[in-house]
Order: C-alpha cells, then sequence, then structure tokens
C-alpha cells in the first residue's frame, strides 16, 4: 500500500486515494500522515469515533448499517416492481432523501436518455444502452413546482401511469401535496384500476399507511431506524431501482462489501474512516470547511446533489451531544467535472484557502467515443485526434488534481474499478459510514436534523391557517425594499 491510498481489499469497487490531503504531499499545508497511524493523535480520536459509530450500530440507532444485508427487504421491494413494470411511467413523488436516492441510482446506471426509447419487449435485456429500454419511463416529482407537476403530469398518459410516494412520516407536505394532485388526476384517468397503479413507500404509521390500508395497495416499509437520507438503499431506492431494471442485488452486494471494508478501528484500513478524518482535520486545523465532491462524469451529478444533502443535514448542528452550543458543520458543494472547471475551479485554485476537493472517478468508463483526426493543419485543437472522450475526460481530472496538489489545495479522489451497480453501491455506503464517523468526530449527532422543524411548522401554519401566521410571520418592510 502507498502512503496515500487506503488499503483496499482483494476485489475492492472503490479505492481513496488520499495523498494530496499530506504535508509532504503538498507543497505546503495538509496532514503529518504520522498521525494517521499507531499512536498519532487523528489516528486515536478516529478509534474513538469507530467504538462510538460501533456502540450505534449494535444498539440498532444507525439502521441503514443493515440494508444491504436485508434481502427479504429487497425481495418486497422487487416484487412490488413487478407489478409497475407493465406501466409505460413510474413516477416517483418524494422530495430530500425520498426522491435523491432514487436520482442518483437512476441517473448513474439508466442510460442518459432512457425515458426517450420505446419500450422494449418482455423477454429484452435492457441493457444500458441498447436501442430499446426495459420497464417503465421514470420520473421523480420532488418539488412542489407548479409548472413542472403540471407539465409532467399532462403529458404522461395517466392510463399507463403507476405511482411511487414516498414519505417516512406519511405526511411531508411537499410530497403530499404533489401526491394529492397526481392521485386525482390517476384516479380520474385509471378509474378502478388506480389503486393497482400505486406503491406506496412510508414508515409505520401516517396518512399514506392508512391510506394504502384503505385501498389495499401494495405498500413497502421504510425501517424506523433508517432516516431519509440514509434510505436510497431501502425500499425507497430499491422499488423504483428494480422497475427501471437496475440489479439490484449487486447494488446492495458492493454496499456489504464496503461494510466489511469499514470495520476496523485502525484507520489506515477504513476507508470511510479516511475520508472523515482527513475532511474533518481539514476544516477543524486548517479552516477548509467547503467539502466540495466533484465527480467527473454526467452520470454522477445527482450523487454530488445527494452527497450534499447526506453531508449538510447530518453534520450542520447548533449543539453537540452534551447539548452546548457549538453552530459547527461544514459546507458540501457539489460540483462536476469537467464543466465546473469552467466555473469553479478559479477559485479552488487561488481563492480561499477554505476547501477540499473530493474527485470521484472511474477506471473502466464502460463505453468511449474516438475523437476523429481533423484539423490537421490546427495543432491548438488537432491533438486531439486519436484519443478518446474519456481519455479527455479523466486526463483533465488528473490534471485538476495536480493542478491542485502544486497550488497547496487539499485533495482526494475516490476511484470505482467501472460506474454499475456494485460500485455505487459501494460509493454510497462508503459515504453514509464517513458521515457517521464525522459525526462523531465534530461531537454531532448526524441522524437528526432540528433545524428544519421550524421552517416546516410556519410553511404548515402559512396554508393551514393563514391569518394566524400572518400574524406570527411579519410581511416585507417597505424601508428595506428598493
Amino acid at each position: 500500500m502507498t502512503a496515500g491510498s487506503a488499503a483496499p481489499s482483494d476485489g475492492a469497487t472503490v479505492v481513496v486515494d488520499y495523498g494530496n490531503m499530506l504535508t509532504g504531499v503538498l507543497p505546503s499545508g495538509g496532514t503529518d500522515p504520522e498521525r494517521l497511524v499507531g499512536e498519532g493523535d487523528v489516528a486515536r480520536r478516529f478509534e474513538a469515533a469507530f467504538r462510538e459509530v460501533e456502540d450505534g450500530r449494535r444498539s440498532g440507532e444507525m439502521g441503514f448499517f443493515a440494508l444491504p444485508f436485508d434481502r427479504e427487504a429487497e425481495a418486497r421491494a422487487r416484487e412490488a416492481a413487478r407489478g409497475v413494470v407493465g406501466c409505460d411511467a413510474l413516477v416517483v413523488i418524494g422530495i430530500g432523501g425520498s426522491a435523491l436516492g432514487a436520482k442518483a441510482l437512476g441517473g448513474a446506471l439508466l442510460s442518459p436518455f432512457r425515458n426517450e426509447l420505446d419500450a422494449a419487449p418482455p423477454d429484452h435485456g435492457g441493457e444500458r444502452g441498447d436501442a430499446q429500454r426495459s420497464g417503465p419511463r421514470l420520473y421523480v416529482l420532488d418539488n412542489p413546482d407548479p409548472a413542472t407537476a403540471s407539465a409532467l403530469l399532462t403529458r404522461l398518459d395517466l392510463r399507463r401511469t403507476a405511482l411511487n410516494v414516498v414519505s417516512k412520516s406519511g405526511s411531508t407536505a411537499e410530497t403530499m401535496a404533489n401526491f394529492m394532485v397526481a392521485w386525482d388526476r390517476l384516479k380520474r384517468a385509471a378509474g378502478e384500476d388506480a389503486p393497482r397503479r400505486l406503491v406506496v413507500t412510508t414508515g409505520r404509521g401516517g396518512p399514506l399507511r392508512r391510506l394504502a390500508e384503505e385501498l389495499g395497495t401494495r405498500c413497502l416499509s421504510v425501517p424506523e431506524n433508517v432516516g431519509g437520507r440514509f434510505s436510497a438503499l431501502s425500499a425507497v431506492g430499491l422499488m423504483p431501482a428494480a422497475a427501471a431494471g437496475i440489479d439490484t442485488g449487486a447494488l446492495l452486494g458492493g454496499a456489504a462489501d464496503m461494510v466489511r471494508r469499514c470495520e476496523s478501528p485502525v484507520l489506515r484500513e477504513n476507508p470511510a474512516g479516511m475520508v472523515a478524518a482527513l475532511l474533518h482535520a481539514a476544516d477543524a486545523e486548517a479552516g477548509a470547511g467547503i467539502h466540495v465532491l466533484m465527480p467527473y462524469g454526467d452520470r454522477l451529478r445527482w450523487l454530488a446533489a445527494w452527497f450534499q444533502q447526506l453531508w449538510a443535514e447530518s453534520l450542520g448542528k447548533a449543539r453537540d451531544r452534551t447539548g452546548a452550543i457549538v453552530e459547527t458543520g461544514p459546507t458540501p458543494l457539489p460540483a462536476l467535472g469537467a464543466n465546473d472547471q469552467h466555473s469553479v475551479l478559479q477559485l479552488l485554485m487561488e481563492g480561499p484557502r477554505d476547501k477540499a476537493v473530493v474527485f470521484v472517478a472511474c477506471r473502466d468508463p464502460g463505453e468511449d467515443v474516438a475523437v476523429p483526426r481533423l484539423f490537421g493543419d490546427d495543432p491548438a485543437v488537432s491533438y486531439l485526434g486519436g484519443s478518446t472522450l474519456f481519455q479527455l475526460l479523466d486526463g483533465e481530472r488528473r490534471a485538476t488534481a495536480d493542478a491542485l496538489r502544486r497550488a497547496g489545495r487539499m485533495n482526494m479522489t475516490l476511484t470505482a474499478d467501472r460506474l454499475d451497480a456494485r460500485s455505487l453501491g459501494a460509493l454510497i455506503m462508503l459515504f453514509q459510514i464517513a458521515v457517521v464517523y464525522a459525526g462523531a468526530l465534530y461531537g454531532v449527532d448526524p441522524l437528526d436534523q432540528p433545524g428544519v422543524e421550524l421552517s416546516k411548522k410556519l410553511a404548515r401554519e402559512l396554508i393551514a391557517r393563514p391569518a394566524e401566521a400572518r400574524s406570527r410571520i411579519p410581511p416585507p418592510d417597505p424601508r428595506w425594499q428598493v
């Protein structure tokens, strides 16, 4: 093992290369690698964080650890998915973690233009990139924006559309409003067949659970000890993934592999631990509290958005576990390579040293496109001929990481063997484990989100009791308007 990579097990699907976070590799700054081993203070702090997380895992508090091994839940999700594969479209209705998981899975593992393909015959394999698709078109309705909801529901043939409404509480305002609109239209279009076009994914109680029981429709459970931002590998993400033809067994298999790789309290042997420990040190010691996740490849765009919620909602806390006011937490920033080399790279290279960058790379793109040899008389562009688009994309990623290193800017790279279900499951689990380690290092509870409750309460009052709400939420003061 080199000094800058987390020790991968045989057949590892994701490797963490953290050399560009270390003193000696960087021309200035970074974490001394001696602190990461033996009695080094970072290694000791991680070991304490690991023990805290293991206690939470054993107590059942951190239920996401068990999801990759719950094959009964996977079977129920796949069975529900089989009930909608004959539909032309599946609309997932949720918000936050109840939607971002499905977006991250679908975005990474399905053809970018899959919804534009014609349906394949039932015996068609439906491999990504084929001229036909298996399963229904997949849409996610995750914001109560009337323009989006109206455009989508007007476009779809609701007689051949299925809905999957996802809310653990069963009362999430944005989700329920979108669902009420879509369900009303589905009932009018499909009549008595509407309940067979509905899959409910929810917690133990609440309005959605009661509705599913009244209608006798398919109902999948979100485990009580799994929060929304940790639910991508539960029925929340598995049902739509299975309906679209994603290999959920491989997805969970990759996640299970990552759980096993992160069972060591030795920092240099724990990939999620290394990510958490170095990003925490970057924030706490070097003032680099902005953590940029920058995958190289369009298919991982939604993974970056999913990471943003996971990192922000888990670590941004007013109080620590003792109740003391700390107002702590890093700021996650999603970016996309190579696009954002043309938007934020200048800031990353020469702006304040308050950022650490996490790149996500892939060794094998699965498919590639050759760049033809054209414009031979113009050396400014002719050098591109004979290469491939992936060579350009990955070359720019490597060059960007090294340019940041030379400028003394901390960065690390997570490299997957290939972008398939197994590697994606490993990546998702790595980040989930890393964030609970980071919660222990910051001294906060990574599983709650008390800061969002006040805005939910005020929004409910604005809709349900507008007169009362007006007295509590003052209108804009014209003195402060221009």
